[in-house]
């Protein structure tokens, strides 16, 4: 058992030039999904046109496309492609700081509740109009708001005689994502309007169908500064996956650092669940899926799984796309069938911790 909880401390990348290798490999296979993308769907598009129509766009000049397919590139599928790439990127960054800091294995924003209590925060701006005063600011304020005490109440509830503990983390995460889920529905429920209903009930399961140039100002800057505050920070995090007395031994000033990384956290979540709904089980995978190749350093495994959630969320959303064509599926269904059995293969394969108690 011992060996087994210490096997996801802090190990070195297993060969100096796999890092690097890896970082560009995946960089490159990024710029072909969001291609990709953009390419796939009713309205087939060859990729040299796409790249002359972003270019015109970007620079100046015409492109050899169509009116059609100016406007299907530029003002649909390159905005959704590039909001897929900040959602995913977001998520797994976070996913990836919760798992240090908490020292679980599990730990997710959806899995603990900060996606549900997000949601709430968003869907009272939605459906009652809550939060008018702040003007567009309105529902990025309140899920960052529902996010951030929802992961306090799931803290203060895992503490036991002053420790964290990894299971009740995700237990009372549980208990939260349920209630925040119940009150999330009850507001669903008391709406009038018929039609921001259905449109709240899909976005509950999570979409990148909303995306547009002006909404990706606001979670682009924010899930770029979250990914290089966490980068600087990353020997923190590395440190407090010894435990919080070896990392106060180097120099980590734990309990300040927590609440960096919970307010950090919830702001990333809130903001982006605020643009796509709540999307489940990236912030899970990704970190797991990418340690093999990289070693348990966080510089090395904040860029590449950033990069991995990015292609990720890209390529979940084409197929929730394409799988019921002309219809579409909440990209949350297609994270949700990857995730869970995911999640179940966490359960059976090892202890919830990075190396400490399972209390």
């Amino acid at each position: 058992m011992e060996k087994k909880k210490r096997s996801l401390l802090v190990k070195p990348c297993r060969s100096p030039l796999l890092f690097p290798t890896v970082t560009a490999g995946m960089f490159l296979l990024l710029l072909i999904s969001v291609t990709l993308a953009v390419m796939i769907g009713p309205v087939r598009i060859h990729p040299v046109t796409v790249w002359d129509i972003a270019i015109s766009q970007i620079l100046g000049g015409s492109a050899d496309g169509t009116t059609a397919q100016q406007t299907i590139v530029w003002e649909v599928r390159f905005p959704r492609a590039l909001l897929g790439v900040i959602v995913g990127s977001g998520l797994a960054v976070v996913g990836t700081a919760m798992q240090a800091l908490l020292k679980n294995s599990l730990a997710d924003p959806y899995i603990i509740g900060v996606s549900a209590g997000a949601s709430v925060g968003a869907t009272l701006v939605i459906l009652l109009g809550a939060f008018s005063l702040l003007g567009v600011y309105a529902l990025s304020a309140a899920a960052f708001i529902g996010a951030l005490s929802a992961v306090l109440t799931v803290l203060l509830l895992s503490h036991i005689r002053g420790h964290l503990s990894p299971v009740r983390v995700i237990l009372a995460g549980v208990a939260i994502s349920a209630i925040g889920s119940a009150i999330t529905q009850l507001i669903v429920i008391t709406a009038k309007n018929e039609a921001e209903i259905r449109n709240a009930m899909f976005w509950l399961f999570g979409s990148l169908a909303g995306a547009e140039w002006t909404s990706l100002s606001l979670p682009s800057l924010v899930v770029i500064a979250g990914i290089v505050y966490l980068y600087i920070r990353h020997r923190s995090l590395n440190a407090m996956l010894l435990g919080e007395e070896t990392a106060e031994t180097l120099g980590v000033a734990t309990r300040w650092f927590r609440v960096e990384i919970i307010v950090a956290s919830a702001l990333l979540t809130g903001i982006i669940v605020a643009v796509s709904g709540p999307i489940g089980f990236v912030g899970l995978m990704v970190p797991h899926m990418v340690r093999p190749f990289t070693g348990s350093d966080h510089r090395r495994v904040l860029p590449v799984s950033a990069l991995l959630g990015a292609m990720f969320v890209i390529w979940a959303d084409v197929l929730a796309r394409v799988a019921i064509a002309p219809e579409e599926l909440p990209i949350g269904i297609i994270t949700a069938l990857c995730g869970g059995p995911f999640f179940i293969w966490l359960l059976r394969r090892s202890s919830y911790t990075f190396g400490g108690d399972d209390r």
